[in-house]
């Protein structure tokens, strides 16, 4: 309807303002003499027609006009000029008109906002809730529905309850007029809800609708589930813990007691009472507690000593943190008996001797001594194992050689290869050659069909111990010097070089520079194996110091091997060991301590002189204090040993005088400092 308004005054403002919203007026026209009255100006702003006349809007298409000047004059003349279907509105009525639209207005919007309020408190809710009129067509349906059933609110609004939500029973409730309460369902995806469904009814008790309100429990059925595995686990946990053999105790983040199991208590003698909820150092009789530092710097801890209980029990601790999504909540620590742990210790290195002992290996662990020649000797080895280089072991018999020989094989990048043993002394030296070299078939009468791998093939890729090689035959020096010039060998009876990869250790007790001065030994071979030699001192010149450890040594050997327990020697005895010269050196030393043991009572442990085989110590040191001490028959040794024998002791005291200044000693023995190192290690001073 088009709508005119004369005068723009505060009410023909409202008015317009009134009018405006409405879609079923249209103002075609404010009027009014003042061009800037109020209305006026909003009705430009507005883009609406404005004048100073009415005559201008008059037509047969005008439905009202609106006379808000409040003057009677006007109206009459407005009646007058109106047209017939034109409905001429006074300003009273016209007033009360406008706060009629506007209380409708407003309670327009109170309505739309209370049901805003209604709609978010509905949407908001955590339950679902779904409503369906008398016909059972859904009118309520929340956010909480629409997530758990899966079914979005634009499809429901509007549909049938029955059609659209699979096994509902909205429909059921608005036949029956029944509620169905705390009924568990499962639906179709997979979700489980807890429902309550009621009628619903109005004033008169007639029903207008059912509601029903549900809740998913799937979370909280899966919550339970697991906190029951929880359960287990934690039960499970604390039975294992029970059932260790491992002592064990935790602590919290403030450091006191959680738990302990009974490992724990026969260990320290502590019980629960004594532990739990008290600070972690109250177990503590020595030493600092482990826990405290872990918790201070979150890093675990390992092998520290400590005492514990009343008991002062000797333990080692490991302490770990206990770390639960990147935060500290306490930490944990395994208690080991150190007792437990020797007792262990002890067999293995029982174990370890015994199989060293049948297979016949040794380690420079099994090479004992403080001298200094000692010393020096095994530091040669080491760096020997360190090069594939050929090693001559230079000493008196029974000095150790061969324990050289395996220790620098086992130290040595071929360890994992074969170590084959040769005594150059022991085999005939009609057999020699073909030992070491092999033959060929039909080589010499008697030879093996097929031929025989020598021992130089055998340890091809690993090492191969030539002891005594000072008393090879020229020829087998001369086929020896091809080994290690060529790296070949050619089998006796056969042509074909055979290429071996050996390592060569060398051992002689023999002068070689004498042996070479009487064309016993070739020079050439001579310069080939001595690249690295290692001189070992005889048993004499070790210091007594040396003499009791290897004494302790063969206890622990022997006591393996004869089933007994010597532990120690009484002073007496170890000094008559100390003045004896030891001829047949540690050899003989192995053979006076078996003796020994064997002679021994099964329950005595220590070894006293009684016990000692008769060792002319006396006659033995008076001789070595002339500087020629006798053989082991006391047969006239040869001057050459004597001589060396002598400069060796030349050399030593010349030494000690000098405070162990070599430069010093040198210039006093007339020799450069270079002459007098060589003779010092040659001597194994």
């Amino acid at each position: 309807m088009k709508v005119v308004i004369v005068g723009a005054g505060r009410g023909g403002t409202a008015l317009l303002k009134v009018l405006s919203h409405m879609d079923s007026l249209r103002v075609v026209g404010v009027v009014d003499r003042c061009e800037d009255a109020p209305g006026m100006r909003l009705a430009r702003e507005m883009n609406i027609p404005v004048a100073a006349s009415v005559l201008s809007f008059l037509d047969d298409g005008l439905s009202v006009i609106f006379e808000a000047t409040g003057d009677e004059a006007v109206y009459e003349w407005l009646k007058q000029i109106k047209p017939s279907v034109t409905v001429l509105i006074p300003g009273m009525i016209a007033s009360i008109i406008v706060k009629l639209i506007e209380e409708h207005e407003r309670l327009i919007l109170v309505l739309h906002n209370k049901k805003r309020e209604l709609d978010a408190i509905i949407n908001s809710t955590h339950d679902a809730m779904v409503a369906v009129n008398q016909e059972g067509v859904i009118t309520l349906y929340n956010r909480a529905a629409a997530r758990i059933l899966g079914i979005a609110m634009e499809t429901a609004m509007g549909q049938p309850a029955e059609k659209i939500i699979p096994n509902t029973r909205l429909h059921v409730v608005l036949a029956t007029g029944e509620a169905e309460l705390n009924q568990e369902q499962r639906l179709t995806n997979r979700h489980r809800i807890v429902t309550n469904r009621v009628p619903i009814t109005d004033e008169g008790g007639q029903m207008i609708g059912a509601v029903a309100v549900f809740h998913d429990i799937t979370e909280v059925t899966a919550l339970t589930e697991e906190i029951m595995d929880l359960k287990d686990i934690k039960s499970l946990l604390q039975a294992i813990i029970q059932s260790s053999n491992d002592a064990i105790s935790v602590v919290d983040t403030q450091g006191n007691g959680l738990m302990i199991n009974p490992a724990y208590t026969r260990l320290t003698g502590l019980t629960e009472e004594d532990v739990i909820g008290k600070p972690a150092d109250v177990d503590i009789s020595e030493g600092e507690s482990m826990h405290m530092q872990v918790l201070r710097t979150g890093q675990p801890v390992r092998g520290v000593p400590l005492k514990v209980g009343p008991r002062k029990k000797d333990i080692i601790v490991n302490v770990a943190p206990v770390i639960v999504d990147n935060m500290l909540k306490g930490s944990v620590g395994i208690i080991h008996d150190v007792s437990e742990i020797k007792k262990l210790t002890d067999e293995l290195e029982r174990a370890k001797r015994l199989i060293r002992t049948l297979e016949a290996k040794y380690t420079f662990d099994d090479i004992v001594g403080s001298s200094e020649g000692m010393v020096h000797a095994i530091e040669q080895g080491r760096k020997a194992a360190l090069t594939p280089a050929t090693v001559l072991l230079r000493g008196e018999s029974g000095t150790g050689k061969e324990l050289f020989a395996h220790a620098i094989h086992n130290e040595s990048s071929r360890k994992y290869n074969q170590f084959v043993r040769v005594n150059c002394a022991a085999i005939p030296e009609s057999l020699l050659e073909s030992e070491l070299f092999g033959y060929e078939e039909g080589a010499f009468t008697g030879a093996r069909k097929g031929g025989k791998r020598g021992l130089f093939e055998e340890a091809s890729g690993g090492t191969i111990f030539l002891d005594e090689i000072g008393e090879l035959s020229m020829s087998t020096q001369a086929k020896l010097l091809r080994v290690l010039q060529e790296k070949e060998i050619v089998r006796v009876g056969g042509g074909k070089a055979i290429p071996v990869d050996v390592r060569i250790i060398a051992a002689t007790h023999v002068n070689l520079e004498r042996a070479m001065q009487m064309g016993l030994f070739r020079e050439d071979l001579y310069y080939r194996i001595n690249v690295l030699p290692i001189v070992i001192p005889p048993l004499r010149y070790r210091t007594k110091k040396d003499i009791e450890i290897l004494v302790y040594h063969l206890l622990d050997k022997y006591n393996i091997e004869y089933g007994r327990n010597v532990t120690k020697i009484d002073p007496e005895a170890l000094d008559i060991l100390s003045r004896y010269t030891w001829p047949g050196n540690v050899r003989e030393l192995e053979n006076v301590i078996s003796r020994s043991l064997i002679t021994m009572r099964f329950q005595e442990t220590v070894i006293t002189a009684r016990h000692l085989p008769e060792l002319h110590a006396a006659e033995n040191q008076e001789t070595a204090d002339s500087g020629i001490p006798p053989t082991a028959d006391g047969a006239i040794r040869p001057l050459n040993d004597i001589l060396e024998e002598v400069e060796a002791k030349a050399i030593q005291a010349a030494v000690a005088r000098c405070k162990g200044n070599k430069t010093a000693a040198a210039k006093q023995l007339g020799l450069s400092i270079r002459n007098l190192y060589y003779k010092i290690e040659k001597h194994g001073l």
